[in-house]
């Protein structure tokens, strides 16, 4: 029973993960849209007003008129929409599943001894510590002189995350560097919410209210933390899926699979950026394409053993001792309810139905078992390298 409820508060939490997030990065998305896509308002009198900038839209069955103002208008309305709750029910929902996921089950998807021999609490305590660590390091060098250059700030933080890559894949498993990559950015991206474009906007309104003129340092630093979040906001949707594709996480070169799909990411986001701006050259979405591309092909499948043809009664044997604990029917492994995925591995005609998939996880990424929980062993990947190479036969 308590395995169950398990799965059932993962999926609800799954759930409003996605919802809230979607609430999140949809509402960025768009600002950082209607901020690029705005006119020189038309009326003298928007300008005297202080209009910096409008757009006219048609949307639903409705027309709408938006205007920025370069600082503040003449007098606050009484209602003022806010866009905070997204950010912060996204950051608290991951990091519920992080925890659900990744620290109760530390054994099963954070460590790899083959990586790094470590106990739940040094798996769950070094986690914590790289989130911390993140973002802290982000906001010294955000708050420093290098953060007036966003160039140079820019190039710093591309090699510090390509660091955190690579140094995450050398203490957890593929997937748990992967997710702690995404959380790392993801954490960044709540806090520049909650620590300066939230506060920045507190400050504007107050000094509208007060009667003094806002200080415009609150809105260039919102506006920079705005830029960072949109740019890291296409990788971390990469990192949310990448568990479901063991080829990235599970290979040999993972962290710079990471790192690359990080910059093409990035790239792709900066052509829509100056698209909105009415015009973007071909080159960052042609190089981001590129890089995509030269990922899909570096990690195209090889064989690893040549040798003479598997019979099933082997490849049986296998999926006895290395799966079938977790991919039954009814699965005997602790804590679980129910296959992952519903695959079910207990019967020949089911295993060669899955043949694909198996070699996908557990020859060519080595994603399966998780953590090896089970001991599989080379010569048993290779094994089953062979059989699915040779037709994958279970006659």
């Amino acid at each position: 029973m308590q395995a169950y409820l398990l799965d059932w508060l993962s999926l609800l939490l799954r759930w409003a993960h996605l919802v809230v997030g979607i609430a999140w990065i949809g509402a960025s998305l768009y600002f950082i849209w209607l901020d690029n896509s705005l006119e020189d308002p038309r009326g003298a009198q928007d300008r005297e007003r202080g209009v910096a900038g409008e757009l006219w839209a048609v949307h639903g069955g409705g027309f709408y008129h938006a205007q920025k103002y370069h600082l503040a208008p003449p007098a606050l309305p009484e209602r003022l929409h806010w866009f905070k709750w997204e950010a912060y029910w996204t950051w608290i929902t991951g990091f519920a599943l992080l925890v659900l996921i990744y620290y109760l089950n530390a054994e099963t998807y954070l460590v790899d001894p083959a990586v790094l021999a470590l106990s739940r609490a040094q798996a769950v305590g070094i986690g914590l510590a790289s989130l911390v660590a993140g973002l802290a390091l982000y906001e010294v060098l955000c708050r420093s002189p290098l953060g007036r250059n966003d160039a140079a700030l820019a190039g710093v933080l591309f090699v510090l995350l390509a660091i955190a890559a690579w140094g995450l894949t050398l203490v957890f498993s593929g997937r748990g560097a992967y997710i702690h990559y995404g959380a790392i950015l993801g954490t960044i991206m709540v806090g520049n919410v909650a620590h300066v474009i939230i506060p920045g906007q507190r400050e504007l309104v107050r000094a509208k209210q007060e009667g003094r003129e806002p200080d415009p340092r609150h809105a260039a630093a919102g506006k920079q933390r705005s830029v960072h979040n949109t740019y890291f906001t296409l990788p971390v949707l990469f990192v949310m899926i990448s568990s479901h594709y063991a080829m990235t996480f599970g290979s040999r070169w993972n962290w710079l699979v990471l790192v690359a799909l990080t910059v093409s990411g990035a790239l792709i986001r900066v052509w829509f950026v100056l698209r909105h701006k009415g015009g973007a050259p071909a080159w960052p979405l042609a190089s981001g394409i590129a890089v995509l591309l030269a990922v899909a092909v570096l990690l195209s499948p090889r064989s690893i053993d040549d040798g003479a043809a598997v019979k099933y009664a082997e490849v049986q044997r296998v999926m006895e001792l290395r799966c079938v604990s977790c991919h039954a029917a009814k699965p005997t492994f602790q804590g679980m309810a129910e296959p992952p995925k519903g695959v079910v591995l207990d019967a020949p005609e089911r295993v060669r139905l899955q043949a694909r998939m198996i070699h996908q996880q557990t020859v060519l990424s080595g994603a399966m078992p998780p953590g090896n929980i089970t001991g599989i062993t080379p010569q048993e990947r290779a094994l089953l390298d062979r059989w699915v190479r040779g037709g994958a036969k279970v006659d």
